[in-house]
């Protein structure tokens, strides 16, 4: 079947994520100098404003810092998935991702939910982080 959701786009800055992603791995980068990990990917540490950075794999676990239900298909290709949740889960590592939690009913996803990603292969280019309840 063939996928007709939205994809990403790729750039410079976030290359190197989605590659990751190909191989299930969720990889951001962190600073050199003074530690922090970020996402979005950026040219310099928006701490202390260092370029130097290296690429790390996160472990993918993390809590559901904020989400929302979705009732409403804002796009027609995700009318079939509702209602979905779309939530911005905190890592382990700092960053704040946006993504799906699957897994559980929507009604069941609370703040502070522990959290571990899942992919979603959805061609054989792509494979998107999902986020599941730990259990």
């Amino acid at each position: 079947m063939e996928y007709t959701k939205p994809l990403p786009a790729v750039n410079a800055d976030n290359e190197q994520f989605w590659k990751g992603c190909a191989d299930h791995e969720l990889r951001f980068q962190k600073c050199t100098q003074c530690g922090f990990v970020r996402w979005p990917a950026s040219i310099i540490c928006p701490e202390c404003h260092s370029g130097d950075t290296e690429l790390i794999r996160a472990n993918g676990k993390g809590t559901v810092y904020s989400f929302v239900v979705y009732h409403v298909a804002y796009h027609p290709e995700f009318k079939d998935d509702l209602p979905y949740v779309v939530a911005l889960v905190e890592l382990d590592e700092g960053p704040r991702i946006l993504s799906n939690i699957v897994g559980c009913a929507p009604g069941d996803v609370a703040c502070d939910m522990p959290v571990e990603v899942v992919w979603e292969d959805i061609t054989g280019e792509w494979s998107l982080p999902k986020f599941r309840p730990l259990s």
